[in-house]
């Protein structure tokens, strides 16, 4: 049986995403951009513009699927980007973590910023990045990060927002997808 599917257009181009139940009785759209080059340069194009009066210094976001959104956005913006990554490997030296809880695994998770990143981004001005922001705890990990950095969060970006609407008003998004309950 094919799996159902949502279709949401984002930044002129058109997407059938696949539902995934992740509890009983709830299931999401996956997003997922990671080799589909036409979508996140298309999705690159339209956030630049959108945050192109901005005043940051850097884009920030999680390991793994909004690295090629951070890559060309920041191609597009002419800014630097640090990727959070969700292991620590001794060649990061002294770096800082933060845990997060994932909706799509539904178990705790790490992020890391590296030794090297933090020196980059300290007392500086960031945007953080991420491809759907769905339950905001990666936002909030992210945040703990910066925090711990002594980087300032002016704002926060994604292609998509996900569930309740009014929660993500202050966020810069070019779309937003809803729960499916059964």
């Amino acid at each position: 049986m094919p799996r159902e599917t949502y279709t949401i257009e984002i930044a002129g181009l058109t997407r059938r995403l696949p539902l995934f139940e992740i509890k009983p009785g709830l299931s999401i759209a996956i997003l997922n951009i990671l080799g589909d080059t036409e979508l996140v340069q298309a999705c690159a194009r339209a956030l630049a513009k959108k945050i192109k009066d901005m005043k940051y210094d850097a884009l920030v976001t999680a390991e793994a699927k909004s690295i090629p959104l951070a890559h060309a956005l920041s191609v597009a913006a002419k800014k630097p980007y640090v990727i959070l990554r969700k292991l620590y490997k001794p060649y990061m030296g002294a770096a800082l973590t933060a845990e997060t809880l994932s909706i799509t695994t539904g178990k705790p998770q790490m992020l890391v910023l590296d030794e090297k990143d933090i020196k980059g981004i300290h007392k500086k001005k960031v945007l953080l990045v991420d491809d759907v922001i769905s339950t905001g705890s990666t936002l909030q990990g992210m945040r703990i990060l910066m925090e711990k950095a002594g980087a300032k969060v002016v704002g926060e970006a994604a292609i998509l927002t996900e569930g309740e609407r009014g929660k993500w008003n202050g966020v810069i998004a070019l779309g937003h997808l809803p729960l499916f309950t059964d």
